[in-house]
């Protein structure tokens, strides 16, 4: 990669940071304004690019359950969605012919469909970047987001086998029932690998080797087989690790993805104006994914948050695109329209992203209505019942922070995590914790209406997440919350932001680490003979 291509892509994605959008979208305007300049994306800027979407769709695998994918509102919802908005998006397709443009000229419903059919896929990488950036995840709506764009993928892998008439090997059926057999020995080497150098490479040789490649040889898509590979190691304790140890290489090589999406092609002026058209279609697309999880019985916010999740098109639409026009069904314009209106889709989503509460909050008294009576079990506000300590988030700072505090009193303490898994798993040994979202206002709403405001004494944010924890701070001044505030973040700059929007205690995290090691240690000196 050129240094000049890097500095262009630092500069620009540092200026859109500094205005509360994803680097991402620098990146995006960097590869555009590169393409303007007369660069040419090289075999370089696509490996880099392949490299970076197989990570991530392997450190997806490892945050993902089967059983997560089974669920009505997933694998129903996600069939809903993209028949709903192939039909949808096609009616408007099609009405845009009867307008004057020229590469309009010729479509008839036919190709409106395809257009459509490749236009209601939602980006994995775009989606699933903001969401990490934001620590949402694992919470409800990211992993329902998540799980509707796996099986959009898988719905993409499918079209490409058929309409490219390239039937994958017999015994490909055979590779995901191989993998899951040698799954105790790919677990046992994972339990020996360490934590260093070692670990990261055993990372990129399964998302490479047995993953991609393995795929890719018996005639399957490189990026499901990561995908798999990744799924299959996803209940190893040490799955999250793993993903994070990845995570600045998967950071990196991702920025080659949204460079390459720049190159596509030099557009006209009628390229521009279709592919604005065709970035106003999202909002089509947006209203058919609410109404579509709201049908599915989940709550108004969840259905809100996973909509503006979704809120994009995909670059998996573009390797459609791609084969469409090989195939003579398209002209070639179009993948120079699309790839636009995928650029804008993504300016547009990561706003609409980062202020996606805030926007809920504006318009939810219009949204419940629309709510069924019967939602799911698990996303409904609950009653905090008789707790005055309410502790957010139960990683491992979170169980420290509870068994310390539950020593003295008892079932006043109630911890909260918006992961389900682990809410199970804490229940199970005895803790008193429940699943919620320390983000929700209905959930805050409800618990200072139906107990005095007075009853909560203290909050702990003990999430490793700064975003939520700011956003918690918002949602405790909405509904006006007069108790003490306590949280930590790992970094100087964080602590001082947390302190300046009413944390009555905030600490840096590592700082305080350090200091209770020192405490226990000058606290077992006499045994020592000091």
């Amino acid at each position: 990669m050129d240094p000049i291509w890097l500095s262009i892509a630092f500069v620009l994605g540092f200026a859109v940071r500094t205005v509360k959008l994803p680097p991402l979208v620098g990146y995006l305007l960097a590869g555009f304004l590169l393409n303007a300049l007369g660069a040419e994306s090289g075999e370089f800027i696509e490996v880099v690019s392949d490299l970076g979407v197989t990570l991530l769709l392997f450190t997806i695998g490892l945050k993902i359950k089967v059983k997560d994918l089974l669920q009505p509102e997933i694998w129903g919802g996600a069939g809903v969605q993209m028949l709903s908005t192939s039909l949808a998006l096609g009616v408007l397709v099609l009405l845009l012919s009867f307008t004057g443009f020229s590469l309009f000229a010729h479509i008839d419903w036919k190709i409106s469909l395809l257009l459509a059919f490749t236009l209601s896929f939602s980006s994995t990488v775009f989606a699933v970047k903001v969401l990490e950036e934001t620590g949402k995840t694992n919470s409800l709506f990211g992993k329902t987001s998540i799980g509707i764009l796996i099986m959009q993928d898988l719905v993409a892998v499918l079209f490409l086998v058929l309409a490219a008439g390239k039937i994958p090997n017999w015994y490909a059926i055979l590779i995901p029932v191989a993998l899951f057999a040698i799954r105790p020995l790919l677990f046992k080497i994972l339990d020996k690998i360490g934590h260093g150098e070692l670990l990261i490479l055993y990372g990129f040789f399964l998302a490479l080797i047995p993953g991609a490649e393995l795929f890719k040889f018996v005639g399957l898509k490189a990026d499901l087989g990561a995908l798999i590979i990744g799924m299959i190691l996803s209940n190893h304790t040490k799955g999250k690790e793993l993903a994070n140890s990845l995570l600045s290489f998967k950071d990196f090589f991702l920025i080659g993805f949204f460079l390459s999406i720049g190159f596509s092609g030099i557009p006209t002026f009628e390229h521009i104006i279709i592919a604005f058209i065709l970035a106003l279609l999202i909002n089509f697309k947006v209203l058919l994914f609410f109404f579509t999880f709201i049908k599915f019985r989940l709550r108004a916010r969840t259905s809100v948050l996973s909509s503006l999740s979704l809120a994009n098109y995909s670059e998996f639409g573009l390797i459609l695109i791609a084969l469409s026009v090989s195939k003579g069904w398209l002209e070639e314009d179009w993948m120079v329209i699309v790839a636009i209106a995928l650029s804008i889709t993504f300016v547009i989503s990561s706003p609409l992203n980062s202020y996606a509460l805030p926007i809920y909050n504006i318009l939810k008294k219009h949204l419940l209505p629309f709510e069924t009576k019967e939602r799911l079990i698990y996303d409904r506000t609950i009653d905090i019942r008789d707790a005055e300590i309410l502790i957010f988030g139960m990683g491992l700072l979170g169980t420290a922070t509870y068994d310390q505090l539950f020593k003295q009193y008892d079932q006043k303490v109630l911890a909260l995590d918006f992961n389900r898994e682990k809410v199970l798993k804490h229940t199970q040994a005895g803790r008193n914790v429940v699943h919620d979202d320390a983000t929700d206002s209905e959930f805050w709403e409800q618990v200072m209406s139906k107990k005095p405001a007075k009853q909560v004494k203290l909050v702990m944010l003990c999430m490793d997440d700064h975003h939520s924890n700011m956003d918690t701070i918002a949602r405790l001044k909405s509904v006006n919350f007069k108790g003490m505030i306590a949280a930590t973040a790992p970094f100087d700059d964080e602590v001082k932001e947390l302190k300046e929007h009413g944390v009555h205690l905030a600490y840096n995290l590592y700082t305080e680490a350090g200091v209770g090691f020192a405490d226990l240690v000058c606290d077992n000196l006499e045994s020592c003979g000091l």
